[in-house]
């Protein structure tokens, strides 16, 4: 008897423990659930805590309620001067009504899809309408908040609130990027050419400004030796003509002695033909030096 009622109570235990457990669910913090009936809405519970559902008739949808964030595919966006940008964009979304979430788009895999469809569409359209300098300036927050405006009414027919689209990076195609690569090389060395002649310019006035005052500087200093060597002579003069006036042979005796110097010393391989009594040589003789000896 103990053997029979053992065997049915073991397995009338674990069959109520499975019940029990299917029938109990616990919702997070972070989460929402959706109680479905063969795949029909019946409950929404929004708060955390344990709830309960009918077993094995009905299921549970957990949905995040936290900020949620989707990085939309890179799209290539024309401009309206016709020029081309790839855009990579991202948005920040909550989940705020669960069942329109639910019937709309089931899970968070599909939601990202449509929502990045969407993003692109709308980033189509309102960088399209404008010249791309437009996104590159102060114009970029509008353009941002249009977008933003335009995505978040979208969304709200799938139970979501779009807080914030962002644009992470606006990159120029390879080809675009090349070309103005090449464009931008060639203002620069223009740049670059300009500078060095404007440069070699200024330095050939600056150099002729230190030619011109070299100039000016030696002449001052060219007249002012003129003046002073003039000076110079005519105190020499001065000198030598007092000195003549005093001793006139002495003088004639100095004067002498300069050209002996000059022409009998101080040449090199210079050959004098004179006579013996010729009067450049009356001062080599003893009548000669004896006059100016007895001066």
């Amino acid at each position: 008897m103990n053997d029979k009622f053992i065997k049915i109570l073991i397995p009338t235990i674990l069959i109520v423990g499975f019940a029990l457990y299917s029938t109990f669910f616990i919702v997070k913090e972070t989460h929402q659930a959706i109680v479905l009936q063969f795949g029909s809405p019946k409950k929404i519970y929004k708060d955390a805590g344990l709830h309960y559902k009918i077993p094995f008739i009905q299921n549970v949808q957990l949905i995040d309620k936290r900020v949620l964030e989707i990085d939309a595919p890179p799209e290539e966006i024309i401009a309206s001067d016709q020029k081309r940008v790839i855009i990579d964009a991202f948005a920040k979304y909550i989940i705020i009504d669960p069942l329109k979430f639910a019937i709309s788009v089931g899970n968070e895999r599909v939601a990202n899809s449509r929502l990045g469809t969407i993003i692109n569409a709308r980033i189509r359209g309102v960088v399209g309408k404008d010249p791309l300098e437009s996104l590159l300036s102060i114009n970029r927050n509008r353009m941002m908040s249009q977008i933003t405006q335009q995505v978040a009414d979208e969304a709200d027919d799938f139970g979501m609130k779009v807080i914030d689209v962002r644009i992470k990076r606006a990159d120029l195609p390879v080809a675009n990027s090349e070309a103005i690569f090449k464009r931008m090389q060639t203002e620069r060395s223009r740049e670059a050419k300009e500078f060095r002649a404007e440069g070699a310019e200024l330095a050939q006035e600056i150099k002729a400004r230190a030619d011109k005052d070299v100039a000016v500087i030696l002449a001052e200093a060219r007249k002012k030796s003129q003046i002073l060597r003039g000076e110079g002579d005519g105190q020499r003069n001065k000198i030598f003509a007092d000195a003549f006036g005093k001793d006139p042979e002495f003088f004639s005796f100095y004067r002498a002695m300069q050209s002996y110097e000059k022409s009998l010393v101080s040449s090199s391989g210079t050959s004098l033909i004179l006579s013996p009594d010729s009067e450049f040589f009356r001062y080599f003789g003893e009548s000669g030096l004896s006059k100016v000896l007895k001066k």
